[in-house]
């Protein structure tokens, strides 16, 4: 579908008025100018027509009658073939009535060669075509001043028309940022403006119930779940603190706690998100990025299972940041998290260099029609293991498509940038961004 050309809808107006006005004043110039021009050319013509007829029947009752002239109409009679006395323009022209351009000016001739008598009628018509010819001047002028009558009538009438949809558009862009609107409709007219302002009112009344609907869910059932797991993480902790653990059960409750911790860091995450809150004060502690990031490679460890991968670490670099501990562990581990799930074997890197995360593997990477998609909620790209041999990558056909999203989601809330991008020697790398966007 070709790209729409946007104008200002008061630009269209103004054009539209100046388009018509011009076209209508043009059309009734033109038109009145051909019109007189038709009408003077009937009269003249007819004029001479029925002078020269009449002249041709007084000459045949009396040939000693005298040549009609005026000031601007000459009279000739000859008799057939003798016509030394006409003027060489005029000669030669058959019976009826001709327009000519002689050297004198513009002449309309009326000829009647009859048996008996040649009769000659010229009527000179140059001072006709100079008013002519000053006529369509004067109209020419006409048309541009009602042009830009028509301009300046466009732009008033488009002002007063666009008044109230400006207005409704200023209070609508107004509304960003607060949590109970202010009604649109009763600030308009019962017209068109109007009913588009009570359409809005009840498309952003619907859009309000289901946001507060979602958040009070979304925070309900975050804040639920941290009982069970809570739970959960004291059991663990609890049977952990036995003397008589068995030696096999040990890793495997401190998975369970690791998997307790994660969820409890998630459903803190969607809370905020639910809450729309940074979890953040001016009093707040900056955070040790690297530790968490150290603490999240050992909960993800588990997930390599057989595969012929590994995680190397180069976490020298120390990193804060103000937020909450929970996010910055959902964040770095929903990235890393994506990285073990969808490079089949070889090394994930993962660094800490100034300002940033850094998570590296040796997957096949997104394609570059899917990068643009990639943090779209349940988005899945086209799997791309079957152009290049491998199983996987770190945006695939397989996944729910909602990793990423909310990684996206959170990096926004707290003003972070995520970065993907392929690696030239194959991969991709994804790098969070704590203090803006990337250089």
């Amino acid at each position: 579908m070709p790209k729409l050309i946007r104008h200002r809808l008061r630009s269209r107006i103004v054009f539209s008025m100046l388009l018509f006005g011009t076209l209508l004043s043009a059309l009734f110039a033109l038109s009145a100018l051909l019109l007189q021009e038709y009408v003077t050319d009937q009269l003249i013509s007819d004029t001479l027509r029925e002078e020269v007829d009449q002249y041709l029947r007084q000459l045949r009752v009396d040939p000693t009658s005298a040549e009609p002239f005026y000031s601007r109409i000459e009279g000739y009679v000859t008799r057939p073939g003798q016509a030394d006395i006409v003027p060489i323009e005029f000669r030669d022209l058959p019976s009826g009535v001709h327009e000519v351009s002689t050297a004198r000016g513009e002449f309309r001739a009326a000829v009647r060669k009859a048996d008996d008598f040649w009769v000659f009628l010229t009527y000179d018509v140059t001072s006709n075509q100079q008013i002519t010819r000053q006529l369509w001047i004067a109209m020419v002028v006409v048309v541009l001043g009602f042009s830009l009558l028509s301009l300046l009538l466009g732009q008033w009438s488009a002002g007063r028309v666009m008044r109230p949809v400006s207005d409704l558009a200023n209070r609508v862009r107004a509304m960003s940022g607060s949590s109970k609107p202010e009604a649109l409709a009763p600030h308009f007219a019962n017209d068109e403006v109007g009913e588009l302002a009570q359409a809005l009112d009840h498309y952003i009344e619907q859009l309000r119930d289901r946001a507060e609907r979602d958040q009070a869910f979304n925070a309900d059932v975050s804040h639920e779940l941290r009982t069970p797991l809570a739970v959960i993480i004291g059991a663990t902790e609890l049977l952990q603190s036995m003397p008589d653990l068995p030696d096999k059960a040990q890793p495997r409750l401190l998975r369970i706690a690791r998997a307790a911790r994660q969820t409890v860091d998630i459903t803190t995450a969607l809370l905020y998100l639910a809450r729309a809150e940074r979890g953040v004060t001016d009093e707040s502690n900056a955070r040790d990025v690297t530790a968490i990031t150290a603490d999240v490679v050992e909960q993800y460890r588990p997930l390599l299972g057989s595969k012929p991968l590994r995680i190397e670490t180069e976490l020298d670099i120390e990193v804060n940041v103000i937020a909450p501990e929970s996010v910055l562990a959902v964040t770095i581990g929903n990235l890393l998290g994506n990285a073990i799930r969808y490079t089949p074997e070889g090394v994930i890197t993962v660094l800490t260099a100034p300002g940033r995360v850094e998570i590296c593997d040796q997957g096949p990477g997104i394609d570059a029609d899917d990068m643009p998609h990639v943090f779209d909620r349940h988005y899945r790209a086209a799997d791309r293991s079957a152009a290049n041999g491998k199983t996987g990558s770190m945006v695939s056909a397989s996944g729910s498509g909602l990793g990423l999203a909310i990684v996206k989601r959170l990096a926004s809330l707290y003003g972070w940038d995520i970065e993907l991008k392929n690696r030239p020697q194959g991969g991709l790398s994804a790098t969070i961004w704590f203090y803006g966007q990337s250089p």
